[in-house]
This record gives structure tokens, sequence and C-alpha cells, in this order.
């Protein structure tokens, strides 16, 4: 009798935990990342200027949007200079932001990339210290 109890408390955890771990998650349709290129640091100063390559990987394969449509918000900081978007490959695009630090009233200086479009767009997000 305890070997059938025990039976079923191991199945029933095994299909709950199965349930879980396989639930449908949200996906983006473009993964953003950032990368400091020039001048990284673990905490920055008003004036400080560096630079950081954005990347963005298209998870399908045609995307109806087009990469100048990419909207950055930002804390903190303020746009020196940008390059163009590059086709790194069929699915990768990058280009080169320069910024500087500016005052703010935050603890943190944050850039947000945000794609919008109809299959889930695509959002990254770059924090970084003040000193």
């Amino acid at each position: 009798m305890k070997n059938i109890l025990r039976s079923k408390i191991l199945l029933i955890t095994i299909i709950g935990l199965l349930l879980i771990v396989l639930q449908p998650q949200k996906a983006l349709a473009c993964d953003i990342d950032f990368e400091i290129t020039n001048n990284k640091k673990d905490a920055y100063s008003v004036g400080d200027v560096l630079v950081i390559k954005v990347s963005v990987s298209l998870t399908h394969k045609s995307c109806p949007i087009a990469m100048e449509k990419t909207q950055f918000t930002m804390k903190g900081m303020k746009i020196l200079g940008t390059t163009d978007w590059e086709q790194e490959s069929s699915m990768v695009w990058t280009r080169k932001i320069k910024v500087q630090i500016i005052k703010d009233k935050g603890k943190h200086i944050v850039l947000n990339a945000n794609r919008i479009c109809d299959k889930d767009g695509g959002f990254g997000c770059l924090k970084l210290n003040y000193k």
C-alpha cells in the first residue's frame, strides 16, 4: 500500500513539474543586445563618453518593419552620433551609438531599444551605474 501511495505522489509531482516547465512562453520576434565597445567601466560620471554597439537578431525569416523604425529611449545620457544600420548576416543587424552621460535624478543610466510589429516585436535594455 505504501509503495502505491509513493508511486502516485511521485507521478503527480512529475506531471506537475512537466506542466510548469512546458508552459508556453511569450517569445519576442527579435532579440536586442547591447555591448559597450569603447570606455567600458563599472560606473560612469557626468561627461563620460562611450560607444554602444546595438545588435538586433531577427528570429523570424522576414520582418516587415525597417531597422530604422527601431525606437530608442534613454535616461541619464544623450546621443552624440550614430552609424547607419549594417547587416552582419542574414538575420543580424548592428549599429553603433555614441553617447555622453548627463546628470539625472535617478541612480541608473538606461538605454532602451524597442521594435514594434505584429510578431510581438522586440525589446532590449542596457542599465549602467553612476559613480
